[in-house]
Order: C-alpha cells, then structure tokens, then sequence
C-alpha cells in the first residue's frame, strides 16, 4: 500500500500516538482524562487533520460489534441480578479438598465463565470472593489471583463473546460461533490445563503448606463471610441489584410495582381503618357465639355472666392474636408467591441466555441474536428498565467507537500496510516458521498497542495474505490473530483490562486488599505465555 502525502502521515501518525498513549497510559499527569476521552479524541484529531472526511468517519464505526458488545453487556446484567454469578462462585468453594483442587477450579471456573460472559466480568465478579476463599483456607492470594486472571484470558479466546477483540474478528472475518468455537476450543482446553500445570509447578510449595491452627471463632467469621458473599460486578457497582440473600430477608422489596398483593404486603402494618373495621366485627361476632355456646354448656345464662366479664376485655383478649393470626397468613402466603414469581424469572433468564447461545451456534447474526435476548429480558422484567440499562458499560462502547475512526485513519496514512509489506513474505500461515513469526509479531504489538487496536491493524492484512492460500487459510489466520492476541494478555500486567480488573479489585477490596505488582506478574506471565501460545498454536483449526 503506498504511503499517503507527508502531512496526512505525519498528521495521522500524531493523531493515532495520542490515541495510543492514553490508551495505554490513561493517566498521564500532562493529559489524564481517561481511554474513552482518548479514543474521542484521536478520532476527532483525524477528522480536523483531514487524514479521513468526516463520512468516511461515520462508516468507520462497526454497529455489529457495537450491538453485540451492547446485547451481551445487557444480558450480562440480567444474569447478576438472576444469581448466575453467586452459583458460579459457590462451585469454587464447595466441598473443596484442598489448595490445589482450589486452584484447578478456579481456572476452570474462571476459563469457562469468561469464555460465557466476558473475561472481564468474570474477574470483576470473582477476585474478592477468591480473595475471602484464600483467607477462609489461609493460602496466600497470590497465585490463586494469577490463576483467575490468566485463565480468565484464556478461556475468553474459544468464543467470539469472550473479548472485544474476538467480537471484532468473528464479524470481520464472517466467522460464525460454531466455527470459532470449533476452531479454537482444543487449544483453550490444552491451555488451561497447561496454565494450571504451570502454576502448581511454579508455586508447588506454598500450596502445599498446611493450614495453622487458627481461632475456631475466626474460621467461623471466614466461613460465613464466604458464605455470605454478595456477587455484584463491580463495573455495575453504583448500582445495587438484588440477590437471593436479599430475597430471604426483604422479599417484600421485589420490584414487582404492578402486583396490588405485594402492594398490600407491602402496608401489612399500616392496615387500613375499614380492614380493621372488618376483621374486628367478624372476630368479635365469632367471639360472642363461642362465649354464648360455652355459657350455655355450663348451665349459665349470657346475662349472669355478662355482669362478671368485662365485653370490652374479652374482646380484646380475643381479636388481638386472630388478628396477628390473619395478617400472618396472607403475608406468609404472599411471600411465597413472590418467591415462586422470582425462581420463575430467573428460569426464564436462563432458558433466554440458552437460546441466544443457541441462535449464535445455529449461524444466526450474533449481533441481532444478543440484542434480541438483550430486549426479551427487558420485556420479562415487566418494570422499568432504566437501572439495568444503566449498568452497561456506555464508555466502552463510545471508546470502541473512537477507535474505530482512529485506527481507520491510520491505516489510512498507509504506515501499517508498508509494515505489513515487510512482514508478509515471513509471516505466512501455510509453513511453521511464518506462524511462529506472526505470533510473535502478534504477541508484541498486543502488549505495546493493546489487542484490540492490534487486531484492527493486522487483521485486514494478515486475512488478505491468507486468502491468497486458500479460504481454509484465511479462516485460519483470523483464529490464530484471535488466540495470539487473547494469550498475549497474560504477558504482564499491563497485557490486558482483565489483568488490570483484578489487581485494582484486590487491592481495594477491604479488610483483605492484596497488591499484585507487574514483576510477580511477570515472572509468571512471561513463560506461561510462550508456552501456551505455542501449544496453542498448533491445535488451532
């Protein structure tokens, strides 16, 4: 590709290293406004440097992506609030056999669910409650934390919802769910596998130290504590959701507006005059009835005893507990409606979920099948959707839309394509040594320019070179653009967001806040990545 005129190059390339540094470095002290402001920013740059015409802007921005990113974050929400994240957590605690059977969990688990539901609500929504399950067994954090970050990432490669970046591939390589999933589970599982190995042979000794003998009365706390835990993204977290816990305690509190019962619940102890009016009429007839039976029994007449017992306080003895006796009823009969009604909402959530997963495997357009889903939950919620839409992640999207014009303008300054002139002859998928060399080409720019930028700029070149092979090859070449791109996260800390999530959340968590620093994750990163990218590499089809 020839390289565009001197100062659209020159103009781009200052454009596109703003967008780069902010990105990477969100908080410099001389312009910290953030990744999203950032990409805003480049995008706009590239526009008033006239390196792209505010059209060719506009078509830049993928809405597929964008409406599958948004589908899957708004189906994400609904699966909080349906406990989905409470039974994943409860399956790294139950009936555990120890640290290393802990630490193999927490990679499946991890792997599994980010694979589902994003890796990086997977680490927001499992790094305290891993951080409480190594305080229960006293092991250090350390490598359980690494263990949840790492396979985090890898698990998220196999499927197209995993990541961003493999959103952006499976649209733009017309790959659909099955042939991703097909194309790249071997290496997640031998990965995965591989990542735990790694782990237990790096950190085989702190593992195996037994637990001291502790306070029973604090291992009581840790338990309950782990128990207790409330599983809330922490991206959503401006926002309360409600939980089963909460269920237990607050069932009256279920957002169902539209139900006069739970209204009525609701004023169960501000009962209306006219109710009381009732109940005690009812009560104080039943009363007299059994009073006058029970007189007539004994041979007394209703007269001689009505001079002895005060009415009044009969009366009173007897509506008081009849009346507690009737509220009690209905709100016991109430609550266990409203319970129903909620185990049958989240059946519906996840019957929803299934389909949708199912639709993208069948080969129906991902984007429309996570927005449909996306909108069937909004109409089962029956209330207001305000607070859940309010929990997606908009910046995201507004920052995905910012690079997009920023990497289009870009790669329209031609520096990419001379780049890639350069490369291709070496990096070829069709012989060992041109795949080993794009991963490494992947893996590297991964680190310095972030994945998802990477892919935008390989991705057309790298699947263009393939093509001239065969359309198997281009296939190919965008799973392993996927899989070298995703793993790459695990070099070093700063190697992607899900890194980031869980090292920013166990250092706030409170009480139990641990510091991962970038040179433990390095130590760990640096050979687990060579090795599995590697591995990988060769079962990708």
């Amino acid at each position: 590709m020839a390289l565009a005129s001197i100062p659209k190059l020159v103009l781009g390339s200052v454009a596109f290293a703003i967008f780069w540094m902010l990105a990477v470095f969100p908080a410099v002290p001389f312009l910290p406004i953030g990744r999203t402001a950032g990409s805003l920013l480049g995008a706009m740059l590239m526009v008033i440097f006239q390196v792209i015409s505010p059209d060719q802007a506009y078509e830049a921005i993928d809405l597929p992506i964008l409406g599958l990113l948004f589908g899957t974050m708004v189906v994400s929400v609904y699966l909080e609030r349906a406990d989905m994240f409470k039974y994943i957590g409860k399956l790294l605690s139950w009936k555990s056999r120890g640290a290393k059977d802990l630490l193999f969990r927490i990679c499946v688990i991890s792997a599994v669910s980010s694979a589902l539901f994003t890796n990086d609500t997977a680490c927001v929504v499992l790094t305290e409650f891993i951080l409480k399950i190594a305080k229960q067994h006293n092991l250090p954090p350390h490598p359980l934390l690494l263990a949840l970050a790492t396979s985090a990432n890898i698990g998220s490669a196999a499927t197209p919802i995993g990541n961003p970046q493999n959103l952006v591939i499976a649209v733009e390589g017309k790959i659909s769910f099955g042939q991703f999933l097909i194309g790249v589970l071997p290496a997640m599982v031998v990965g995965v596998v591989m990542n735990d190995l790694i782990l237990m042979v790096m950190y085989w000794r702190v593992l195996s130290i037994q637990k001291d003998e502790e306070d029973p009365l604090a291992s009581h706390a840790a338990e309950e504590e782990v128990n207790s835990h409330h599983f809330s993204p922490a991206t959503m977290s401006h926002f309360s959701s409600l939980n089963s816990e909460q269920w237990n305690t607050r069932m009256e509190n279920f957002n169902l507006p539209s139900s006069p019962h739970v209204q009525t619940l609701r004023n169960r102890s501000v009962v209306g005059d006219g109710e009381i009016d009732r109940v005690l009429s009812n009560t104080l007839d039943s009363t007299r009835n059994s009073n006058a039976s029970k007189e007539e029994t004994n041979g007394m007449s209703y007269e001689t005893r009505e001079e002895t017992t005060s009415p009044s306080k009969t009366d009173a003895k007897g509506v008081k507990p009849v009346v507690e006796t009737v509220l009690n009823t209905l709100e016991v009969k109430e609550n266990l409606s409203v319970r129903w009604r909620y185990i049958l909402w989240k059946s519906c959530v996840y019957i929803i979920t299934l389909g949708m997963l199912v639709a993208m495997l069948l080969g129906l357009n991902m984007s429309w099948s996570a927005i449909s889903a996306a909108l069937a939950l909004v109409v089962l919620d029956f209330q207001d959707a305000g607070p859940s839409l309010e929990k997606v992640s908009y910046s995201l999207l507004i920052f995905f839309c910012g690079m997009f014009i920023t990497v289009d303008g870009f790669n329209k300054t031609g520096i990419p394509g001379a780049l890639w002139e350069v490369m291709e002859p070496y990096s070829r998928v069709d012989r060992a040594s041109g795949i080993a060399i794009l991963a490494l080409v992947i893996l590297i720019l991964s680190n310095v320019a972030s994945n998802v930028p990477t892919v935008l700029l390989l991705g057309g070149p790298v699947a263009a070179s393939a093509a001239a092979i065969s359309q198997e090859s281009e296939k190919k070449a965008w799973l392993i653009l996927a899989w070298a791109s995703t793993v790459a996260g695990n070099l070093s800390l700063l190697g992607s967001a899900a890194n980031l999530i869980v090292c920013e959340q166990a250092r706030r968590t409170p009480n139990i806040a641990y510091t991962l620093t970038f040179w433990n994750h390095l130590k760990f990163g640096l050979p687990s990545t060579l090795v599995i990218t590697a591995i990988g590499l060769t079962l990708i089809r």
